[in-house]
């Protein structure tokens, strides 16, 4: 067996095993209920996050501009800005005979952004810098930004599969923390002792965190997702990611580096709600480290695979109508 097909085989294998293992304690002791808030305990005594949840929101990850000196909003004013956002995306942007008309053919049918901000009124998700936006950007990262535009230009006339970013490639949707987008935001917690185990809708990864005081991988070793570690701060899963990776465009958040160090904060507020933050550094990326909070909503219902797989027709026909594209121009 290779050694990749070994260890995908090895990662597979554990993901199975901490399922399994979950759902026998479940079976065995349900989790105990506590509080008003909805605080629950697994069978072995942590804060139980089980279950399916969806990040959708309208709320902005920058605070907008007519909001400027707006950190919440009243009642009136959010129902108001919500029926404008969702009407915003209701439309059929398409331009026939375009490259785009088949790429912004989306009209609210096939969104799943949901329609309400969220539940504290505010008009950014971003709650450090105070402004509600992102610390401004490095030289070397603006840079980095403008490769990317004229990257992402120039994929139309891509030579191999390489000059596509990773999420046209199926391998990743983005690079951690993740954001609410137009659709698939859904995630399952599972948990086992010792480890916390979140898969992602799009495009189907699933992050297995080690709990505990276990060192992050040397600093040689770097993967799509990064490296995560967790531990318990009460009732807050506290996780650390590092050692990402930058190997491939679209592998990394925000234009950041490699380096880039990511904590995040998941703690059950209620039954039905999870308040997730995290909080990201990169000298080299942003002038100062900056914070984003967010809620996690309970779903009812399973989560359905996300059938995008690399090598699949799609990315086929991009490079033979690349190709074609260039005999034309010839």
């Amino acid at each position: 067996m290779r050694p990749a097909a070994f260890a995908t085989f090895f990662v597979v294998l554990a993901l199975v095993a901490v399922q399994g293992q979950a759902s026998a304690q479940r079976a065995a002791a349900p989790a105990v209920k506590a509080g008003a808030t909805g605080e629950s305990k697994t069978p072995w005594g942590d804060p139980d996050l089980q279950g399916t949840w969806s990040n959708q929101t309208l709320t902005p990850l920058e605070r907008p501009a007519q909001f400027k000196d707006k950190p919440v909003l009243t009642e009136a004013e959010a129902a108001a800005y919500e029926k404008q956002l969702v009407a915003a995306g209701d439309v059929d942007n398409r331009t026939p005979g375009t490259v785009q008309d088949v790429n912004l053919a989306y009209n609210q049918v096939w969104w799943d952004r949901g329609n309400k901000i969220v539940a504290d009124r505010r008009t950014s998700l971003i709650v450090d810098p105070p402004d509600g936006r992102i610390p401004s950007l490095t030289p070397a990262a603006q840079k980095r930004r403008e490769e990317d535009r004229k990257a992402s230009d120039n994929e139309k006339f891509a030579a191999s599969w390489l000059d596509f970013d990773v999420y046209s490639r199926c391998i990743i949707r983005s690079a951690l923390p993740r954001l609410s987008t137009g659709y698939n935001n859904n995630y399952e917690i599972v948990q086992s002792p010792g480890y916390v185990a979140i898969m992602q809708e799009q495009m189907h990864e699933t992050r297995l965190i080690p709990l505990g005081n276990q060192p992050h991988l040397t600093s040689t070793v770097r993967q799509w997702l990064g490296d995560s570690r967790g531990h318990w701060e009460g009732n807050t899963l506290v996780v650390e990611t590092t050692n990402f990776t930058d190997e491939a465009r679209g592998s990394t958040f925000q234009y950041a580096t490699k380096n880039m160090t990511l904590v995040e904060r998941f703690t059950r507020t209620s039954d039905r709600t999870i308040d997730y933050q995290f909080t990201v550094s990169d000298p080299d990326t942003w002038t100062r480290p900056w914070t984003v909070k967010m809620p996690w909503n309970r779903i009812d219902g399973l989560i359905y695979e996300y059938a995008c797989h690399e090598g699949n027709l799609g990315l086929e026909h991009m490079l033979s109508a690349a190709r074609a594209a260039d005999a034309k121009n010839k």
